[in-house]
């Protein structure tokens, strides 16, 4: 009978040293986080449609392999500027453009752009376009055959700076734009968003 009382002591025991263990371990987490600093109160950053970029595809130049990084890929273009939301009627055109491109082995895409745009007004733009493509091999096969593909299984993203001399469109030296790329046959379209 003895021993059983022990065995139970020592269970009561165990226990209420596991109970303030995990009660001192609560205080400490609530006191750890009251003496956190408040959370930021600036509001998330938020995007808003600014224009949509047309690109006509020419046929790439394949320059090789050029570094471990990858095949070198060059291509002239040339497109259109269609604003979207409340820029709806902003028109341009792109005159000139090159795009760049780094395909690594796993099909990963490094893209670097330049362009040259003319808008309705007559004021010139030039573009900075840089960003990735990547999806899975058999998808970037296709579309490297220049087959239609599921949009969905590319990500294809790229962060866009613009300089002007243009008062209408000053606006746009002090912004940062990205854009969400879609790949087709004989185009790509860029949905371009000001990031504020």
């Amino acid at each position: 009978m003895k021993s059983i009382l022990t065995a139970e002591t020592r269970i009561s025991k165990g226990l209420a040293n596991r109970l303030l263990g995990a009660l001192t371990l609560t205080v400490t987490i609530a006191v750890f986080v009251a003496l956190l600093p408040a959370q930021s109160s600036m509001p998330p950053a938020k995007l808003e449609p600014v224009f949509d970029l047309h690109m006509a595809l020419s046929k790439p130049n394949d320059i090789g392999q050029t570094s471990s990084a990858g095949l070198r890929r060059a291509s002239l273009s040339t497109g259109t500027i269609i604003g979207t939301g409340v820029y709806k009627g902003m028109e341009g055109k792109i005159l000139s453009g090159a795009d760049y491109q780094i395909i690594r082995p796993d099909g990963y895409t490094e893209l670097d752009a330049r362009y040259l745009a003319q808008m309705d007004n007559g004021d010139m733009l030039y573009m900075t376009n840089k960003g990735m493509r990547r999806g899975p091999a058999d998808i970037l096969a296709k579309l490297n055959a220049g087959e239609k593909i599921d949009q969905s299984k590319i990500y294809f993203r790229t962060v866009i700076s613009v300089e002007t001399a243009s008062k209408k469109y000053d606006w746009m030296n002090g912004t940062i734009m990205v854009a969400v790329g879609e790949r087709l046959p004989t185009e790509a379209i860029l949905h371009v968003y000001r990031l504020d």
